[in-house]
């Protein structure tokens, strides 16, 4: 069983989020840059992740792709970083609950809305999120006046929750409310989060140089 831990990305894609990730857990890592229409659909990383997405790991015979998953695996993989609450402790469930709130009605309702979608007033009670509004009033819940998501501690669930919502304010598919601002701003100045973009960015500039030579 190889200890060697992979990460598949593209430094335009969700991957970035892992990224951050990993240098939160200060653990060692080899790098696969994934090309969106070829070496993504490849039968080499089809066998890895039948979806042809990314991110994914692995990491110990193991595979996990989705960024939650992903996520959470990391914190419990590498305990010493502190990424997670104890199994003890109240606050995992509310780690918990935030993590999946990220990969369940806050990407929902974000990606329904840049794609043009809106789900009818009638029938938001069929739809997990409800409606954009409404996901977006529970997070500000969350997070107005906190440092974090869970606890008094930086958590895997403030890495997924936070890149999305910086991410979003940045794109424009989530509101710039005071409340996000001020949650995004203290995470987005932790050294791993500095570190992991600059070394996407890198790869991204790498990458236009190279198509404009």
């Amino acid at each position: 069983m190889s200890e060697e831990l992979v990460f598949y990305t593209n430094p335009m894609s969700r991957g970035r989020i892992i990224r951050w990730m990993l240098e939160e857990t200060g653990a060692a890592y080899r790098t696969e840059i994934l090309d969106f229409a070829s070496t993504m659909k490849a039968p080499a990383y089809l066998a890895i992740n039948p979806m042809g997405k990314v991110p994914a790991i692995t990491h110990r015979g193991v595979t996990v792709t989705e960024g939650a998953a992903i996520c959470a695996y990391l914190a419990d993989a590498f305990p010493a970083a502190n990424l997670a609450p104890a199994t003890s402790d109240p606050q995992r469930g509310v780690y918990y609950r935030w993590l999946m709130f990220g990969c369940g009605p806050l990407e929902a309702a974000v990606t329904n809305k840049s794609m043009g979608f809106e789900v009818p007033v009638e029938r938001r009670v069929m739809a997990g999120y409800g409606c954009l509004e409404h996901t977006l009033d529970a997070l500000e819940q969350a997070v107005a006046g906190r440092q974090y998501l869970a606890g008094d501690r930086f958590s895997a669930a403030d890495v997924y929750v936070g890149a999305q919502i910086g991410w979003g304010m940045m794109f424009g598919s989530i509101d710039k409310r005071p409340a996000f601002q001020a949650y995004w701003a203290g995470l987005s100045e932790r050294p791993a989060a500095k570190r992991a973009a600059e070394i996407d960015d890198a790869l991204i500039a790498a990458a236009k140089e190279k198509a404009d030579a």
